[in-house]
């Protein structure tokens, strides 16, 4: 990617007005020298949309405020705004002038009003600095450093929940320091993080002393503090545990001891007549109530996330796949930074960027950019795509707050459970089956290049013969409604299959050894030689790592100035 390539521009998202549902905020724009991304056609970031209140009775209400927002992918409920007074014809950014465009608007509005006429504007606002070259992804620029469009003291790869808090506690930590994001897709925090469950985990279920522990019980508390200091709402609703069958009992007992063990806070047991208090409908003979579990709209988290670090001086560059990684063979011509930025980023379309470190957090693809990278690609991710059913409207009164099954040590996933959203509705769910596709939302999306790398290259074939039950199972369930909802009914016994409906699903990037071995913690390495002494990789960054994320940015902080002396 060189010079000249994208537009400086910068914007900048208003707090909300404080009502209690606004969601349409203020934008204005100033000129700044280092590259941010926006994210052209129908992605761009400025269409709001509203959260509706949680429609059930037993989670309080604790954020008040909803923060700057992007779309969702998939279509989430947006805002119609009107055109108003801009009065464009034909074409605007790139965008035929619709519905899409509707919901962009005022935004731009502000913009233009911002940048004034003096500056080259359009009657109405529109600036000529906004208009992308054509074919190009939008740029969106921050930052008041001296920075080339395309060289970075550190490049962070991948724009999910990780990789964003990742970047937001390096540039907040080292702010003389050109800092970049890039992202494959036009928006941010789409995949793992656009389909998380949204649940804010205490940190009862992970072995004491793991990282994996440490950092849920350090990261919820971070999360509860950002989203108060953000105005970015959230509901604590609490969670329980329910031992439905007497053999159940005393693997409650030991999840309950090894919550006091990871310090998760205010962990009691409950019998049956304290669970129906807190859930009317739920059976169940013991529970562990877990009262500081909440949920919250994570991707709406990592935006605010990338909002920080564009206010502090960073940079995001969307559509921006990345296919090769080397160290650059001689400096540019005419290069002032010469040999400074010593490694070279391509993406599929041959643009390049040059950094001095990378630290990566690609998820689904993080094996995979570690090898582009000359380091070790294992462990390999083996997708897992997880189904949610949705309970219809007119039933979400049997739910309250989180209820999970005990989960059994002998089987790699939780289980099925329901979770509410900050949209009121009830997710039922997931089950855990294979992916055919590391992006394949569908049951029916195939990549053949992802099934031969599962086939060949992981240790999937162990996987299947050592939990073989497990996984017929689980694809039963997939397949036939019923079985889930019988699973359901020892739970909540009122549930019926016409009280369902078929619902999102969502991708795991689940690490595996080549014995078989689910990888469970947080592996975290970098390489030798000239690229691998300057590049860090997030190799594995399993559930809770959304709830994790701040905590885990700290560490990620902490180890890029160590191992890259900054």
């Amino acid at each position: 990617m060189g010079e000249g390539k994208g537009r400086r521009v910068t914007t900048t998202l208003d707090p909300p007005h404080p009502g209690p549902s606004s969601s349409t905020h203020s934008v204005k724009r100033r000129e700044r020298a280092s590259v941010l991304s926006v994210y052209g056609g129908a992605g761009l970031p400025f269409a709001l949309r509203r959260a509706s209140p949680l429609a059930t009775g037993g989670c309080s209400h604790v954020g008040r405020k909803s923060a700057p927002h992007w779309p969702l992918p998939g279509g989430g409920a947006r805002e119609r705004l009107d055109l108003g007074s801009v009065g464009l014809k034909g074409r605007l950014l790139g965008l035929e002038a619709g519905e899409e465009a509707q919901a962009m608007v005022p935004a731009l509005r502000y913009l233009g009003s911002v940048c004034g006429l003096a500056r080259g504007g359009f009657p109405g606002g529109f600036s000529a600095a906004c208009t992308p070259a054509p074919g190009k992804p939008w740029l969106l620029c921050q930052g008041g450093r001296r920075a080339s469009t395309s060289s970075f003291d550190v490049v962070i790869i991948g724009g999910g929940i990780v990789g964003l808090a990742s970047a937001r506690a390096l540039i907040l930590r080292h702010p003389a320091l050109s800092i970049g994001v890039l992202e494959k897709e036009k928006d941010l925090a789409i995949h793992q993080t656009g389909h998380n469950s949204g649940v804010i985990h205490s940190g009862i279920y992970y072995k004491p002393e793991s990282l994996k522990a440490k950092l849920c019980v350090q990261g919820a508390a971070l999360i509860y503090e950002y989203c108060n200091q953000k105005g970015i709402s959230y509901k604590q609703c609490g969670k329980l545990i329910v031992a439905v069958e007497q053999e159940e009992i005393p693997r409650l007992k030991a999840l309950y001891e090894r919550g006091l063990q990871n310090g998760v806070q205010d962990l009691r047991l409950i019998q049956q007549e304290d669970i129906k208090k807190k859930e009317p409908y739920c059976r169940g003979l013991m529970a562990i109530d877990c009262p500081h579990t909440g949920i919250v709209d994570y991707q709406q988290v990592a935006l605010s996330f990338a909002q920080d670090f564009q206010e502090a001086g960073g940079s995001v560059l969307t559509s921006f796949e990345v296919e090769d990684i080397e160290m650059a063979k001689e400096s540019p011509s005419r290069s002032k930074d010469g040999m400074k930025y010593p490694i070279v980023i391509r993406n599929t379309k041959g643009e390049e960027v040059r950094c001095q470190y990378v630290v990566t957090c690609a998820g689904l693809h993080s094996d995979r950019i570690s090898e582009l990278s000359g380091c070790n690609p294992n462990p390999r991710i083996v997708p897992f795509r997880g189904d949610y059913l949705l309970l219809k409207p007119e039933k979400r009164y049997l739910v309250k707050g989180n209820i999970y099954p005990v989960p059994d040590s002998r089987f790699p996933f939780l289980g099925v459970h329901f979770t509410p959203r900050m949209d009121g509705s009830i997710w039922l769910g997931p089950n855990a089956v294979l992916a055919f596709k590391r992006e394949g939302y569908r049951p029916f999306d195939f990549s053949a290049r992802d099934i031969m790398d599962i086939i060949i290259k992981s240790g999937l074939i162990k996987l299947v013969f050592q939990n073989f039950s497990y996984g017929v199972n689980e694809m039963y369930k997939a397949c036939f409604l019923s079985a889930t909802v019988k699973h359901l009914q020892k739970f909540i016994p009122e549930i019926t299959i016409s009280d369902i409906l078929r619902g999102p699903a969502g991708v795991r990037a689940q690490a595996l050894d080549r014995d078989g071995n689910l990888v469970e913690d947080f592996v975290f390495d970098g390489g030798v030689g000239d690229i691998g002494n300057r590049i860090l990789h997030v190799r594995n960054a399993p559930s809770p790592a959304a709830t994790s994320s701040l905590a885990i940015s700290g560490m990620i902080a902490d180890e890029v100035q160590q191992r890259f002396k900054l």
